[in-house]
């Protein structure tokens, strides 16, 4: 498991979680899980936003929307599985 970025914030409608990527890439296909001090899921990357542009993959700097499939909370950590 592999830390590559943290939770910056959430939008209920639709479930987006807006992440800085720190470390690494990730890509859509890959598995991620989320943790923090009450959020801890896994879940399949089925699409990512920069700027509401559709990408394929995101690398250390990036600001990215993730689709998710329960809440997350800012500062919550994103693993690569």
């Amino acid at each position: 498991m592999e830390e590559i970025g943290k939770v910056t914030g959430f939008f209920a409608h639709p479930s987006v979680a807006a992440i800085d990527i720190t470390k690494g890439t990730l890509r859509v296909g890959d598995r991620v899980k989320i943790r923090g001090h009450t959020t801890d899921f896994e879940q399949v990357v089925e699409s990512m936003q920069i700027e509401h542009k559709p990408i394929e993959e995101a690398k250390p700097g990036d600001k990215i929307g993730l689709k998710v499939k329960e809440k997350v909370r800012p500062h919550d950590t994103v693993y690569k599985l």
